[in-house]
């Protein structure tokens, strides 16, 4: 009876399930090669300019690194990969689960598991529709730098392109949800640190273009510079009801706000931003806040967990933590529906947190959810909350 090569087998069953179409997805784990912070490489398939390849996830701890390679090379990869590289294949096919495994003296065993029903074919990677809200021919995308003037997206600019898509995907979702949703109005939008504009211009264009809606959005800046560039671009783009000003969230304050945003304000300017949002009345709140100083130099760590936050590292996520949960308590007493969510980076950071509330239909302030916000300062020892003292000082706490 021969011997069977588990390995040569492995490789022989992934070429089959590619000629055959039947080809899922594999997974290369436990690496053992020379980038320590690699974890394990994806592969699916995908169709790129017409012709089908292999697109490899490189997942590293804090990055994700995409390559395609034809399904030539991409088998050869595999190949040499086992087992110096990775101890462990896992391939999935529409029949078959197989799992190939290498010890540390690299003997091979190879696991099969035959599927009851065979599974669907999964969509390729590349030949989705995707859905986008926005389209590359909008000419401020051009005027920004993020497309040609061809309207083709500029390489340097596919992060961007794909955070300002984020930012509209979450918008619309709210706004859909939102009171503004069956008001025929003028939708007044704040964005406060609205840098050079692209989420500004964003979020007017995609009211004004794809909801059909009248716009006023103002983008409030610091930087004399930007203000100028971003208003000479919406001249020039007529934008009509699109301007911006020189300022902060504490000196450029319109009287009425249906929409405010504040992305990445530093410590108390989050609080500023969202107490702006909540006495105008906003329907949504969009905010990434950061920084948390404020309530990091005044928390005491309990008794309990003393031995966890004494280290600088810990005690900093737990204020951050303890900051972002009383922000979010306290739009929710004042009558929003509050979510705190990872955000996709707009800074090219690795996570990014966004604070969206949604007002809903006039309520009294939520009694019960006030003794909570008590209850968890005195946990800490904390004696005051920005948010908290900005809302007292107008009643509308009260």
């Amino acid at each position: 009876m021969p011997v069977t090569d588990p390995r040569a087998e492995f490789l022989a069953l992934l070429d089959t399930s590619l000629a055959q179409n039947a080809f899922i997805k594999l997974v290369l784990a436990r690496h053992v090669g020379d980038e320590p912070e690699l974890q394990r490489v994806i592969v699916k398939l995908a169709t790129v300019k017409g012709a089908p390849c292999l697109s490899f996830v490189y997942r590293y701890k804090t990055r994700d690194i995409t390559k395609n390679f034809s399904l030539q090379d991409g088998q050869q990869f595999v190949a040499q990969a086992l087992p110096d590289t990775f101890k462990n294949a896992h391939l999935l096919t529409l029949t078959d689960e197989l799992q190939l495994e290498f010890s540390k003296k690299n003997k091979a065993s190879l696991h099969r598991n035959k599927q009851q029903q065979p599974r669907e074919a999964p969509a390729q990677a590349h030949d989705r529709e995707k859905k986008r809200y926005l389209e590359l021919t909008r000419p401020f995308l051009t005027d920004l730098g993020v497309t040609n003037a061809r309207h083709e997206l500029i390489p340097a600019m596919s992060r961007k392109w794909k955070q300002i898509n984020k930012f509209i995907e979450v918008f619309s979702h709210a706004f859909s949800t939102s009171p503004l949703a069956d008001s025929a109005q003028a939708v007044r939008v704040a964005d406060f640190g609205s840098g050079k504009g692209y989420l500004t211009f964003a979020i007017h264009d995609y009211l004004a273009n794809t909801l059909l809606r009248q716009a006023q959005v103002t983008g409030v800046e610091l930087r004399p510079d930007m203000v100028e560039l971003c208003n000479a671009a919406a001249g020039a783009l007529e934008h009509p009801g699109l301007v911006f000003e020189c300022g902060d969230v504490r000196s450029v304050v319109p009287s009425e706000i249906d929409v405010m945003i504040a992305l990445h304000a530093c410590d108390i300017a989050t609080d500023y931003a969202l107490h702006t949002g909540i006495r105008c009345g906003a329907s949504i709140i969009m905010c990434s806040p950061c920084c948390h100083k404020e309530i990091r130099l005044q928390i005491q760590s309990p008794g309990l967990l003393k031995p966890m936050l004494q280290y600088g590292l810990h005690l900093g996520q737990q204020a951050e933590m303890v900051t972002d949960s009383l922000r979010a308590l306290l739009l929710e007493a004042c009558g929003y529906e509050t979510k705190v969510f990872e955000f996709i980076s707009l800074e090219h950071t690795n996570k990014n947190k966004m604070i969206l509330a949604v007002k809903r239909d006039s309520a009294p302030t939520n009694a019960a959810l006030l003794e909570r916000i008590d209850a968890l300062k005195a946990f800490y020892s904390i004696r005051e909350q920005r948010l908290e003292t900005l809302l007292r000082a107008d009643g509308l706490l009260d």
